[in-house]
């Protein structure tokens, strides 16, 4: 009996939850050559099929204005975490913080956003390289 009970325990505790989460933003690299941004998002998720992945990210500046949106076209279930490219992203001079926000078909909108300071070459989870 209590083999039972020990391995309900771990099966319990032990085990990946049954549904996927939200989507995290991992990490990002952003680089402006001549002007435009190439921005380079990870995301991590449980992809579970059509029904529920990471299916875009978004750049938004601190009043929370669209400066531009990459989607994803397919769930990426066997390939996490995964990294995909925005090029020719057009961030106004006068813009210096900008966040990252992931989305899943599921949940909608992370609250897991991030805060990337284009003054700074780096801060947590992020990277930027000013060439002009």
């Amino acid at each position: 009996m209590i083999d039972r009970y020990l391995l309900l325990l771990f099966c319990v505790f032990l085990s990946p939850p049954a549904v996927a989460g939200e989507v995290e933003i991992v990490k990002a690299a952003l680089e402006r050559y001549s002007g435009q941004w190439t921005v380079r998002v990870t995301l991590k998720h449980d992809d579970r099929g059509w029904k529920h992945y990471a299916d875009a990210w978004r750049i938004v500046d601190e009043k929370g204005e669209l400066i531009a949106t990459r989607t994803l076209h397919h769930p990426h279930d066997k390939e996490q975490p995964f990294t995909r490219n925005l090029s020719g992203v057009n961030i106004p001079a006068s813009t210096s913080v900008v966040f990252i926000e992931a989305h899943d078909k599921k949940h909608g909108w992370s609250p897991d956003r991030l805060r990337i300071d284009l003054r700074k070459n780096r801060g947590p989870r992020y990277t930027v390289n000013s060439a002009d």
